[in-house]
């Protein structure tokens, strides 16, 4: 079945335009009903408006109260009758309105394997610490910042000779794969959470 998104963006939104990019070449059934940004200058703006998508930014001087900010998503995704909440990129915290309008229905992309390294600077804190696997999660955001039910992750073996941005570059290259896969998955029905707070994924139908 085909699913409504809203995807809340920050920034450059490359992780917008890989969703956008499978919509488009018919791999992945889902619309895009709104782009909320967080700010006015963010260029993944220019990458909704070049495909047609509406969108809606929120001044710093809204969010200076951040739960009636959410007020304000919140309704425009609900006016839109939109089925899931995809944050890709979003710098701020979701708050209960959102949270309440969609439950277990607003994914984030986190690039690191959670429950290690959350935060905002998850691939710089990883790679300073000198692991030798990181990755990407996509999870079920709630109330508890980066906390959220599982969905996905998908590990990254750090090769020795890497910069900081060169893992970079190979986290966003995973996350641009994988962020469109889970809104697949979601969008065939096959993502439960389970009593206990965690992610059933059930097999493709043969």
């Amino acid at each position: 079945m085909s699913i409504r998104l809203g995807v809340l963006i920050s920034g450059s939104g490359t992780n917008l335009q890989a969703i956008i990019d499978r919509i488009a070449d018919g791999s992945l059934d889902a619309s895009i009903e709104l782009v909320v940004s967080s700010r006015p200058s963010a260029y993944g703006l220019k990458r909704a408006e070049a495909a047609g998508i509406q969108t809606l930014t929120l001044s710093k001087e809204i969010y200076a109260d951040p739960v009636a900010a959410d007020v304000i998503i919140a309704a425009a995704l609900t006016e839109r009758d939109v089925d899931y909440v995809i944050m890709a990129g979003y710098m701020r915290k979701v708050h209960e309105p959102i949270l309440e309008a969609f439950p277990n229905r607003v994914v984030n992309l986190h690039p690191a394997l959670l429950p290690s390294f959350p935060g905002a600077h998850a691939i710089a804190d990883a790679y300073e610490r000198g692991v030798k696997v990181t990755g990407v999660t996509v999870h079920f955001a709630n109330a508890d910042y980066d906390a959220g039910p599982i969905i996905a992750q998908r590990a990254l073996p750090v090769e020795e000779s890497w910069s900081v941005e060169e893992l970079e570059e190979h986290i966003h290259q995973i996350e641009h794969e994988l962020y469109p896969e889970v809104v697949g998955l979601l969008a065939a029905g096959r993502v439960r959470v389970r009593e206990n707070g965690t992610v059933a994924v059930a097999p493709a139908s043969a």
